[in-house]
């Protein structure tokens, strides 16, 4: 398929929020309590909740910068590109890169939320939890809603709780919440405990999938690397963290209660997944014996990967040699701008190589069909399917340009002094 022809869909993508996200969504008698962003003396500008500081405001917000910037994660708002925080500017990059539609995760709070579950107020963390999705829904996505699938955050303290604030998100249309990788990591129950079934039953009953993304427990791939490793050990680690969440989930003995219950794994990649695949059916055929763990219906951990668990991939080529080895129906595209990994604004260019020689049917799942039914989104309701491809898109942004011309805060001997301190990227 050529690239100008595919239409794309990211189910991975990342906002960072606007300063005045709160100000509609927060009541009165709290709004002394919500999150803000101080700008400090050296013109630094950091979220806050109350005494928690929030993740960095441009963490890895490097979309148009050139690759020896990488490392150099953005302190300001004007040291990003417009698109990385204003939904009409995004829209704009996005269409300049080919791409109809993106999933967009929380930056500042965590990608499952961390920093509003950390409050040490449980009924002000939960009015802003619920200001945050009501921001996102209702502000981000609702400007042009053939354009975002939305993602909630969950009150994680709780499941009960969290599984009322999924059905609240599910009756506006939002049908993707963000999970942490390793809630135990977190100091929450882990998922084998039984503490999360409000929450899983609700996400079946719903048809919402709970969307790992790696970093959501708050640990580093490189945990357990030298503690003097390059910078190059933990980024080419990363997809480790996707890896221990698989298998958490593949022996999780929870699935047969919830027949309709998904999750996804985000930003792990997918080459990996069938070796272990094979791993995890070798040791249920040779240790089962003493390990004593049953799968219904002859079935194995292979299957609740194949039957239950999204993945995804930006640049993969091991993983699409070994597509044969997949449930294609659960396999995903995604774009993951404005971090580094991201191929925008030639993913459409990158996919064409990489799919080459794959069947059609098989291209549109990936790229774009699977992303509409898992997470119940509808673009061709509002947009035309002829307006929605690569070609159509980028002739609607033949204006923008991709090169990020970042601001006074960003000069030259700016980025020398902050490339003498190496600061590290943090996801």
């Amino acid at each position: 398929m050529r690239a100008e022809d595919m239409i794309l869909i990211s189910v991975d993508d990342h906002i960072a929020e606007p300063a005045d996200m709160f100000e509609a969504h927060v009541p009165d008698r709290y709004r002394d309590q919500m999150p803000r962003v101080v700008t400090d003396d050296h013109g630094l500008q950091q979220w806050w909740y109350g005494d928690v500081k929030g993740r960095n405001l441009g963490l890895n917000a490097v979309a148009g910068k050139p690759r020896e910037w990488f490392n150099i994660n953005p302190s300001r708002y004007d040291e990003m590109r417009p698109g990385c925080f204003d939904v009409h500017e995004r829209v704009r990059d996005m269409s300049a890169g080919g791409q109809l539609a993106g999933l967009n995760f929380p930056n500042w709070t965590g990608f499952s939320g961390q920093v509003l579950n950390q409050g040490p107020d449980r009924d002000v963390n939960l009015v802003m939890i619920q200001a945050y999705n009501d921001w996102h829904v209702d502000e981000w996505c609702a400007a042009y809603p053939e354009r975002f699938i939305p993602c909630g955050i969950l009150p994680m303290w709780d499941a009960e709780l969290a599984a009322t604030e999924l059905g609240r998100l599910a009756g506006k249309g939002c049908h993707a919440v963000t999970f942490s990788e390793n809630p135990e990591a977190l100091h929450m129950p882990t998922i084998h405990s039984g503490a999360w079934d409000p929450l899983f039953a609700a996400a079946s009953d719903e048809g919402t999938v709970l969307c790992c993304h790696v970093g959501s427990a708050s640990r580093s791939a490189s945990v357990m690397a030298s503690s003097d490793a390059p910078p190059s050990v933990a980024m080419s680690l990363s997809s480790a963290m996707s890896l221990i969440t698989f298998g958490d989930l593949v022996w999780a003995d929870f699935w047969w209660r919830y027949p309709d219950l998904k999750f996804s794994l985000t930003e792990g990649d997918i080459g990996w997944i069938p070796y272990f695949c094979q791993r995890a059916e070798h040791i249920q055929d040779r240790h089962s014996g003493w390990t004593r763990h049953d799968f219904p219906d002859g079935k194995g951990p292979r299957d609740v990967f194949l039957e239950r668990i999204l993945c995804c991939f930006i640049n993969d080529a091991v993983g699409v040699k070994l597509l044969d080895l997949f449930n294609v129906d659960n396999v995903c595209w995604e774009s993951d701008f404005p971090h580094s990994d991201s191929s925008w604004p030639d993913g459409p260019e990158v996919l064409e190589e990489l799919l080459a020689g794959i069947d059609d049917e098989i291209v549109n799942k990936i790229t774009h069909q699977n992303a509409i039914r898992h997470y119940q989104f509808e673009p061709f309701t509002t947009r035309p399917r002829e307006q929605c491809t690569v070609a159509a898109l980028r002739a609607e942004a033949s204006d923008v340009d991709t090169v990020t011309r970042v601001g006074r805060k960003a000069d030259a001997s700016d980025l020398e002094a902050w490339a003498a301190q190496k600061r590290p990227v943090r996801k």
